[in-house]
């Protein structure tokens, strides 16, 4: 966390050129079936959350994770679950990124929310190469080898089988 603090404390901590450098991403629900979303990530080769870097002049990370999501989903009706006055961070996670030319290898430090849509049907991948699966919480967590993005889900089970009820 000690990484995060001073990173967040540098002039633009967004910054691609930073091998350390702040995202934001989203794990999209649908409360009314308890399924999440999740993107295929070509250069990760995983199941991962959707999200990504900030637009030059963008600072607040919720922001990021919302246009994010709505370009990578076209899911217009996102807002924060599970309450939608009030979005909350659920994680902070250091991402390893392989190297892509020009792009060294590098670290992200993602910060993640959580999305609820009413309109699941309408998701929409913004690439071919980029699949959309909704899947429930335990086989989210079986899909995505990434152990960050498991314990997120795990945090997320209980109160994904309050929403949806018995």
């Amino acid at each position: 966390m000690t990484r995060v603090r001073t990173l967040a404390a540098m002039p633009d901590p967004w910054s691609r050129s930073l091998l350390l450098h702040l995202t934001a991403s989203a794990i999209v629900i649908d409360p009314r079936t308890g399924r999440v979303l999740l993107r295929w990530h070509e250069r990760q080769q995983a199941w991962l959350q959707v999200g990504g870097h900030a637009d030059p002049g963008e600072t607040d990370p919720f922001r990021i994770a919302r246009r994010e999501a709505r370009e990578e989903t076209g899911l217009d009706d996102l807002s924060a679950w599970p309450d939608s006055a009030s979005p909350r961070l659920i994680q902070v996670a250091i991402v390893s990124v392989p190297p892509r030319d020009p792009e060294p290898a590098h670290h992200h430090a993602d910060l993640r929310y959580v999305l609820a849509t009413g309109r699941p049907e309408r998701a929409v991948p913004e690439t071919v190469p980029a699949q959309l699966r909704w899947l429930g919480i335990d086989a989210a967590i079986s899909l995505t080898g990434d152990p960050g993005l498991q314990v997120a889900l795990r945090r997320l089970a209980p109160l994904m089988t309050t929403a949806i009820g018995p």
